[in-house]
């Protein structure tokens, strides 16, 4: 039989508090909810963020010993004459919140793949690089090339200083209505092996 003497715990206390209906104003649980959304979204965001660095994606992801070492070597967008980067997350990862979010749950296949093992090598990465290529084209290509245009915009562009090549091909590309990647995939990595040219 239990000692109506005895205090209760921590918890006991607490499951007390809970059943007790409360002394509170309306006032005082508004700004403690508050409160406690501010910090909430606040600790919630500083983690997407530091997510969203590309010392976090080189790290997590298998990119260190793959994509990120082509990208390094010899890219405009990691060396250039302005010294202006584009990195990892200016091209993967939109800025508006919603699709971003969209994108850090897309991405998380790679961790699942890292956990499972199947791109967890060099060998392995090789082996999937078209099917992750594929992925990631269709999802510029079905955005518009968004994160390039953050950049680069055809209104923005002076196409008197761009090569003949550059300025025609860019002319044709506004005129058919073709976004960034179509023409302009490997331009910060590797083209896949076995990669036909329509592709």
């Amino acid at each position: 039989m239990a000692d109506p003497n005895k205090q209760p715990g921590p918890i006991g206390r607490l499951w007390r508090a809970l059943k007790r209906p409360s002394q509170m104003s309306l006032l005082s649980l508004l700004i403690v909810g508050v409160v406690a959304g501010i910090v909430l979204w606040g600790g919630f965001n500083t983690a997407v963020e530091m997510t969203n660095k590309e010392a976090f994606c080189i790290s997590c992801h298998e990119m260190k010993n793959n994509v990120y070492k082509e990208y390094a070597e010899n890219t405009i967008h990691y060396t250039n004459r302005t010294g202006v980067r584009a990195t990892c997350p200016d091209c993967h990862v939109p800025k508006e919140w919603g699709p971003k979010m969209l994108r850090k749950i897309q991405a998380s296949r790679e961790v699942w793949g890292k956990i499972t093992g199947t791109i967890d090598t060099p060998e392995k990465f090789e082996e999937k690089r078209l099917t992750l290529a594929k992925r990631e084209w269709a999802r510029m290509k079905a955005n518009d090339s968004l994160e390039c245009r953050n950049c680069h915009d055809f209104k923005s562009m002076n196409s008197e200083a761009q090569k003949p090549r550059a300025r025609k091909s860019h002319e044709l590309a506004q005129k058919n209505n073709e976004t960034c990647i179509d023409c302009h995939k490997g331009i910060a990595h590797h083209k896949p092996q076995g990669m036909e040219e329509e592709e």
